[in-house]
């Protein structure tokens, strides 16, 4: 009898009955654990398939939205920071108030029809007035011009260059205080700043060669590139995540994890 319980017990481990099950057991613990990381894999495939109505909710909000960030939005804003340019013209002057101050007001008389008989377009008569008193001889020969379309921390002098897009649009601003001296300032334009220019971010002289007239220069194109691109980049993510899913729930019907697919 003891030999035939030995035997019987060395049957059951080594390849009997109580094996045989002991074996099953483990496979339905891998294939429930399988299961587990599976229903995990669709939770996934379903967030990923309401993403698109999600975003589409964000996108409808508006800007000023407190329970909710517009996605393109802050797309948006961060590349207008980095790509922001400006065109203007300057003076520099002697550290003197009364001094810019009559230069700003000489110039504006010249301009407006009601103090001057002959009145000329503000560009005009600006880099005139640039050419004739401003210190700073590398610009004045250019009429003060700074630059075309020059970006943001082109000028050396960092209070001009923050005021390049503070400044009024078509506007004498100034006198500005920086280490050269103190700057007469005018902005003829001036793209990504829609906060502040609204739609027309340009000036360009009126039918009458004199007036200014307000246009809108390329700065709305700029806007919306950058919404093509980043709705772009939305897509190809989505579909990136949607191929994920998909390739996930082949590879778990080849482990013999699922028996179908969903679309089978």
């Amino acid at each position: 009898m003891n030999n035939e319980h030995v035997d019987c017990r060395k049957d059951l481990v080594e390849g009997g009955e109580g094996h045989h099950w002991e074996k099953k057991l483990k496979v339905r613990n891998r294939r429930r654990f399988a299961r587990e990381k599976f229903v995990s894999v669709k939770m996934s495939l379903i967030v990923t398939a309401l993403l698109p109505s999600v975003l589409l909710l964000l996108l409808s909000l508006p800007s000023s939205s407190q329970a909710f960030v517009n996605p393109i939005d802050v797309i948006t804003r961060d590349f207008q920071a980095l790509t922001r340019k400006v065109t203007a013209h300057h003076i520099l002057l002697p550290k003197s108030t009364d001094v810019a101050l009559s230069l700003k007001q000489s110039i504006r008389n010249k301009v407006s029809p009601k103090s001057s008989d002959d009145p000329k377009y503000i560009v005009d008569v600006f880099s005139a007035a640039a050419q004739k008193y401003s210190r700073d001889e590398e610009t004045a020969v250019r009429g003060g011009l700074l630059g075309t379309k020059v970006p943001q921390g082109y000028c050396r002098a960092k209070e001009l260059d923050a005021a390049c897009f503070k400044a009024p649009l078509g506007e004498i601003a100034g006198p500005i205080e920086s280490e050269y001296g103190y700057h007469l300032l005018l902005v003829t334009e001036r793209t990504n700043c829609p906060k502040l220019d609204g739609k027309y971010n340009k000036i360009i002289p009126d039918v009458d060669g004199v007036s200014t007239k307000f246009v809108r220069g390329d700065s709305q194109e700029g806007s919306e590139e950058i919404q093509t691109v980043a709705l772009q980049q939305v897509g190809f993510w989505m579909g990136v995540s949607l191929a994920g899913g998909v390739l996930a729930e082949v590879a778990a019907k080849a482990a013999n994890v699922v028996d179908t697919l969903p679309w089978e």
